[in-house]
C-alpha cells in the first residue's frame, strides 16, 4: 500500500471511529513527542490515543487538502469544511486548525450529520420552553438571539428554529454563515468567501434581494457580523443567530461590546433564549432554557438603558434551572 493510500485510510478510520462512539468534535493536539487524539463526547473530552508526529501531520494535512486549506501555510490559523458519505448517511467536517511551537498545528473537527433535525420538543425539557420559542419563531421581523457557551445546543436549536419556519408556517429561510457547518435541504445556505467577495456585509445584501422572510446568520462574534444581524432585522426581517455569553443579561452587554447602542438592541431584539444541555433519566439528552421575551424583555433592556440594577429571579437562570432538572431527575432515578 502506498504511503498516500495509508495517510487516507488512516484518516478515514479516525473519522468513522468517532461516529461510531458518536463524537461530536475530534482533537489532534501535539505534544513533545507525540499527537494526542481526543474524542469529544456529550461535552467532555475522553483521550483515545496517540499518533506519531509524522502520520498526525500527514493526516491533518490530508484534513485540510479535503477542506480546500491552504497545506503549505502552518503560520496562520486555518477553517473549512468537506462533507462525505459514512455508513448511508451525509456527513459535514467543519476543520479548525491553529499552529502551536516547532510549526506543528493542532487541529479540531466537528462533526454533523445532514438535514438531522432535532424538533422544538423534542430538544425541551420543559414543552413551555418549545412554546415560547415557537413564539419568537412566528414574529415577523427582529432580532432571535440564542447564548450560552460551546457546546450547548445552540446549533441544533437554530436549525430545530428554522425547520419551523419552514415546514410550519411556510416560510422562506436564507442562511448567511461562516463556514455552513450543516447542509439542510429545507434551507438555501450562503457561505461567507472574502476571498471571493463574500463578506458579511456583501452576503446580506445578496440575500435581501432574494426576498427572504427570515434570515439565519451562524454566529455573531465580531462588529461587523453584529451590525450586519441588527441592520437584517431593521430592513423588515427576522434573524436568528447565536452569540457566546453566560445569559440573556450577557448578551446584551456582548452586543454593545461591539457597537451596538441599547436603544438599537431595544428595537431590535425580540427574544434572546440562554441554554445547557442535560441528560435525562431516560438517557436521552435535553436542553434547559432561560427564555426572555414580551415583557421580561422589555423591563431587563429599560433597566439597562436607565443604567439601573438588573433583577432577575434566581430560580429562573439557567444555572440554577440546571441545577433543578439534574436533581430532579437523579431523584427519579432513585
Amino acid at each position: 500500500m502506498s504511503t498516500e493510500n495509508m495517510i487516507e485510510r488512516k484518516s478515514f478510520q479516525l473519522l468513522e471511529k468517532a461516529i461510531l462512539q458518536e463524537a461530536t468534535d475530534i482533537h489532534l493536539v501535539p505534544l513533545a513527542e507525540s499527537y494526542e487524539v481526543s474524542l469529544k463526547k456529550e461535552s467532555k473530552l475522553e483521550r483515545s490515543g496517540t499518533l506519531p508526529p509524522q502520520l498526525a501531520g500527514r493526516m491533518i494535512s490530508f484534513y485540510k487538502y479535503l477542506s480546500s486549506l491552504d497545506i503549505s501555510d502552518r503560520r496562520k490559523p486555518q477553517s473549512g469544511s468537506f462533507h462525505k458519505q459514512m455508513h448511508g448517511q451525509n456527513y459535514s467536517f467543519r476543520v479548525s486548525t491553529i499552529p502551536s511551537i516547532h510549526m506543528r498545528e493542532s487541529v479540531v473537527i466537528r462533526l454533523q450529520r445532514h438535514d438531522r433535525i432535532i424538533s422544538l420538543d423534542e430538544l425541551s425539557i420543559e414543552k413551555r420552553w418549545a412554546e415560547d420559542l415557537r413564539q419568537a419563531a412566528s414574529e415577523q421581523q427582529g432580532l432571535v438571539l440564542l447564548t450560552g457557551p460551546t457546546g450547548c445546543g445552540k446549533t441544533t436549536t437554530i436549525y430545530a428554529l428554522t425547520a419551523h419556519c419552514t415546514h410550519h408556517l411556510e416560510r422562506h429561510v436564507i442562511t448567511l454563515e461562516d463556514p455552513v457547518e450543516n447542509n439542510h435541504s429545507h434551507l438555501l445556505q450562503i457561505q461567507v468567501n472574502e476571498q471571493a467577495g463574500i463578506s458579511y456585509s456583501a452576503g446580506l445584501k445578496a440575500i435581501l434581494r432574494h426576498s427572504p422572510d427570515v434570515i439565519m446568520i451562524g454566529e455573531i462574534r465580531d462588529r461587523e457580523t453584529a451590525q450586519t444581524a441588527v441592520q437584517a432585522s431593521l430592513t423588515g426581517h427576522l434573524v436568528f443567530s447565536t452569540v457566546h455569553s453566560k445569559d440573556p443579561v450577557g448578551c446584551i452587554y456582548r452586543m454593545m461590546d461591539f457597537g451596538i447602542s441599547p436603544e438599537e438592541l431595544r428595537q431590535t431584539i425580540v427574544c434572546i433564549s440562554a441554554q445547557r444541555l442535560i441528560r435525562t433519566s431516560s438517557g436521552k439528552m435535553g436542553a434547559v432554557f432561560e427564555i426572555m421575551q414580551g415583557e421580561k424583555l422589555d423591563r431587563m433592556m429599560e433597566a439597562i438603558i436607565q443604567g439601573e440594577r438588573i433583577e432577575i429571579p434566581k430560580e429562573d437562570k439557567v444555572e440554577a434551572l440546571v441545577r433543578k432538572y439534574c436533581l430532579a431527575h437523579v431523584m427519579h432515578d432513585e
